[in-house]
């Protein structure tokens, strides 16, 4: 552990962010093809129905990876800090009382969600149609709910130990049963829907016991032992209180599509509530680089921050802003020139890949400055400051596309409902960018007032 504290806090900037984000960005892929794999094979043997059913279920999954997300990253920072401190201990009981609120919450959750299935499918705008579909993938990923949340919860905290290649298995032995299963199930076995949820499920206990055995035999930091799972409230409060936003990030995504389904289903049909499927699964095959690349981030902002070392958190931040910005242009670039081409991957409905084309090109105007928006968030969730994470995070979706996906059909109708995306991703960015700027000036003080500590 002393060599990946000495690593972080003194080698190469640019050859740590490539280490620690490459892992994170093959594993956060692989997560998005989760969804992608099962819409495509979805879409291709079931129909345009079914994509829409699984753009119904979605706002579900996000709620499943908002708390993954929440503990992950709350206990993350946690972590780094601790570890950058030298502090093993901290980050051995931080580690513990992951696994027991992971099993609070998502115990809760899944009895709230069965209770209230169809209930809750319909008010997310699941038409007649559509329902049975929906009901069908819901049922059994919902089985599946807390390995999902314990896969990302593992991510984090396994990428905060300084181990990024064994967080980025996690995600991608998931992903690739997942691929493998997929067809087995929808086409050898006829299960469609059905199908799809259950190699999903299968993929995810799969990961989580992975992590189990690269705890016990994979010269983890961490170790299963009964004194580290001992309740602390405090721990939990805290990792609470620091992943928060990303729990807010991820309810309000889910809040967001609920509210598009609806505002789809009244000023069009679930012909667009299955294009909005297919657009936010193409949006998040290139977010998530952009997200694996900001857990790489956070890693050394959270190690440097903790040792005091601001300039070299200046110096990350400028490479990853730049990194994000390549990676995203370039997908819009792609999306941009060749919508149909991509959309076709996901339907052979003529109508759909039509309508889709110049639905796609709208939403994306803005998108290759996004990851601006993401590592200002990360970086203030990892030097531990969860206000301004809560509310740069609250400020593209809840302060800006809400109202926006309300008013602009007023004077748009249906175009209204996809130019609310960039104007709120535009206003988000820009109110980010202030801010990462007035702490950049806070770091300048404080180095100039302060001396550095040791780095070794």
């Amino acid at each position: 552990m002393k060599s990946k504290r000495a690593l972080l806090l003194n080698g190469n900037i640019n050859t740590l962010l490539f280490k620690f984000s490459a892992p994170a960005v093959v594993g956060m892929v692989s997560a998005a093809f989760y969804n992608i794999i099962d819409t495509i094979f979805v879409g291709k043997g079931v129909g345009s129905l079914a994509i829409a059913a699984l753009s119904i279920v979605l706002p579900i999954q996000f709620i499943i990876m908002g708390i993954g997300m929440m503990i992950g990253v709350g206990s993350a920072s946690i972590i780094s800090r601790a570890l950058g401190k030298n502090r093993k201990d901290i980050a051995q009981n931080t580690f513990g009382n992951t696994f027991i609120l992971n099993l609070m919450i998502s115990a809760v959750c899944m009895a709230i969600f069965y209770a209230f299935m169809e209930k809750l499918l319909v008010f997310f705008g699941a038409s007649a149609q559509v329902l049975p579909y929906a009901r069908d993938y819901a049922c059994i990923t919902l089985i599946g709910f807390i390995f999902l949340s314990f896969s990302i919860i593992s991510n984090n905290f396994i990428r905060a130990e300084g181990n990024p290649r064994a967080a980025m298995y996690v995600m991608a032995i998931g992903a690739i049963l997942n691929i493998i299963l997929d067809p087995i199930f929808i086409f050898v076995f006829h299960m469609g829907v059905k199908g799809a949820a259950i190699a999903t499920v299968i993929s995810q206990v799969i990961s989580s016991i992975y992590v189990i055995l690269y705890i016990s035999f994979g010269g983890s930091v961490f170790k299963l032992k009964l004194s580290v799972f001992k309740v602390k409230f405090s721990i939990m409060k805290e990792i609470i209180f620091l992943g928060f936003p990303s729990f807010i990030s991820s309810a309000t995504a889910s809040i967001i599509i609920l509210i598009f389904n609806r505002l789809l289903s009244f000023y069009g049909s679930d012909l667009y509530i299955a294009i909005m499927g297919i657009g936010l699964r193409m949006l998040s095959l290139i977010q998530m680089p952009l997200v694996g690349i900001t857990q790489g981030f956070s890693t050394i902002v959270g190690f440097n921050y903790g040792a005091k070392l601001y300039p070299r958190i200046k110096k990350v931040l400028g490479i990853a802003i730049g990194w994000t910005v390549a990676i995203a242009g370039s997908g819009f670039l792609v999306m941009m020139i060749f919508p149909a081409f991509v959309i076709s991957f996901f339907s052979n409905d003529a109508h759909l890949i039509s309508e889709g084309v110049g639905i796609l090109r709208i939403v994306i105007i803005c998108f290759p400055f996004i990851g601006v928006q993401m590592l200002g968030g990360g970086m203030f969730q990892a030097i531990g400051k969860a206000a301004p994470a809560l509310i740069l995070t609250m400020s593209r979706q809840v302060l800006f596309l809400i109202p926006a996906a309300f008013l602009l059909p007023l004077l748009f109708g249906l175009n209204g409902v996809w130019l609310a995306v960039p104007v709120s991703d535009f206003l988000s960015i820009t109110i980010t960018a202030g801010w990462i700027f007035r702490e950049m000036k806070n770091f300048n003080k404080i180095s100039m007032t302060k001396p550095k500590i040791s780095q070794a």
